[in-house]
This record gives C-alpha cells, structure tokens and sequence, in this order.
C-alpha cells in the first residue's frame, strides 16, 4: 500500500493499547505477560476466559510486538475507513477471540502450552482488508519495490504455518489461519457484494 494511512480511531486506540501495555510488559512490567497470556489447559478449567482477549496486548518479544503491529499499521487504518469503526472492532475483536479459540481446541490438552499475542485480530484485519483492496502494495525493508497485499499475505501465511511447527516462542502462529477465516467470513457476512468486487477486479 502506498501512502499514509489515515487514522480511524477504532484502529488508533487498539494500536497505542497494544504498544503501551506490551511495552509496559516486555520491559518494565513482566508479570502482566504472566497475567494475560492464554492457556488453553486452564481456559474452560480455571474459568480463565479473559485471557481470550488480555492476551492479545502482550508480546513474546520486541520483533513479535513490532511484526504484529507493522501489518496492522499498514492495513487496519484504510479498512476502518472503509466499514466504519463499530464494524472495525467487532472484526477485531472477533479474530482474537476466534484465533484464540482454535488454538485452545488443538492444544486444550496440554498443560505447559502458553501463547500470547494478537496474531488472529490483526490476520482477521489482514485478510478483510485484502477483499475490499485488493491492489494495495507495501513496502517491507530491504526489497526495492512494492510487495501487493496479496503475496504478502501468502507469506504472511506461509510464514505463519511454518513458525507453528517450530516450538517454544508462545508466539500463536495458529491463530493467524483462524484469524484469516474469521476476516474472509466477516466480510462474506456483512457486505457479500465485495466478493463480486474483488472477482471483477482480479478479473480485469
């Protein structure tokens, strides 16, 4: 995407939430990591539902923090713009809860497992962007020229599925497939015709 985004304050709000409070974890705060993160063995368990949504202003890392909120940067600014700020947030909110979701089915077994991060909101925010621009380009440090939204997000994907094999980051590389279904479905569900769009568009 080329240019400046301008801000909505849905996607405002959620960015300095996130980096305020990760921040405030990663450096000067380290049991609000402890506090939020999801565990998906203590989820139904412990009662524990609020880490399906603390969970997602927390970071494993610096470079977790800055991937997470570098694509929500380029992306989520234009789409509120496009579905207004109470549509914005719902989507938002219903890619954390839902990448949350179907980590804790396939690990909700497993009593070590941690995971943080906001992976599935900004996936959600990702991919709902892609069906309304399709077109839209970006530049990511050190390539020369501009990558369009769709192969970044097949790599975004691809980048995603891999890291999930690996282990012990807590870094829910899972949610990021959840949270792309819930921003495709989330688009299907309220303006259906954007498909048609994005059909013609590829189209011509």
């Amino acid at each position: 995407m080329t240019g400046t985004p301008e801000y909505g304050l849905g996607a405002a709000i959620l960015f300095a939430a996130t980096a305020f409070v990760s921040l405030l974890a990663l450096f000067a705060a380290p049991a609000l990591i402890r506090a939020a993160a999801f565990r998906p063995y203590t989820l139904v368990r412990n009662a524990e539902y609020w880490r399906l949504i603390t969970s997602g202003f927390v970071h494993a890392n610096f470079s977790h923090l800055f991937f997470n909120l570098f694509t929500f940067y380029f992306f989520a600014f234009t789409l509120e713009r496009r579905i207004g700020t109470i549509a914005f947030v719902v989507l938002y909110g219903l890619g954390l809860l839902l990448g949350n979701l179907s980590t804790y089915f396939k690990h909700r077994n497993e009593p070590d497992y941690v995971t943080l991060g906001a992976s599935g909101a900004v996936s959600a925010v990702l991919f709902a962007s892609i069906v309304y621009f399709p077109g839209m380009r970006l530049y990511i440090f050190p390539l020369p020229v501009p990558i369009p939204a769709l192969i970044f997000a097949v790599l975004y994907l691809g980048y995603s599925y891999y890291q999930a094999r690996q282990s012990g980051d807590r870094v829910n590389h899972d949610a990021h497939i959840g949270g792309a279904l819930t921003g495709l479905a989330f688009v299907a569900a309220t303006d259906p015709a954007a498909y048609g769009r994005l059909i013609a568009i590829l189209q011509s």
